[in-house]
């Protein structure tokens, strides 16, 4: 790796440099986030701990620039890093539930 000898640089070529530095490392930042985002779906049952350590249990709606949205069971709606979700599994019970009160149920469209 090259080094950088900052010593010799003006005010103005530091502030550059800083910002150069700081543009790298967002796009980093992002580009790790997009990779996190792509192991999960809308729609899928994801899990993830609150400050606490309590689970908070919910489907992924909506995919953000750094972040996903997860409306969680109790309705509460949160943005979260990707890196800290878990995909869920639904318990049979819940599972059960959800099939008897929402019935998956297709309806033809006819094509014109």
């Amino acid at each position: 790796m090259n080094r950088i000898n900052i010593d010799h640089l003006t005010e103005a070529e530091l502030i550059d440099l800083n910002h150069r530095i700081v543009q790298r490392l967002r796009f980093l930042s992002q580009a790790h986030a997009h990779k996190a985002m792509l192991e999960f779906r809308i729609g899928d049952r994801v899990t993830f701990e609150r400050e606490g350590g309590t689970p908070v249990f919910g489907l992924l709606t909506r995919y953000n620039k750094k972040s996903v949205t997860v409306i969680a069971d109790d309705g509460g709606r949160w943005n979260v890093s990707p890196r800290l979700l878990r995909l869920a599994e639904p318990s049979r019970e819940r599972a059960k539930t959800d099939e008897d009160t929402h019935p998956t149920i297709v309806i033809p469209f006819r094509q014109k």
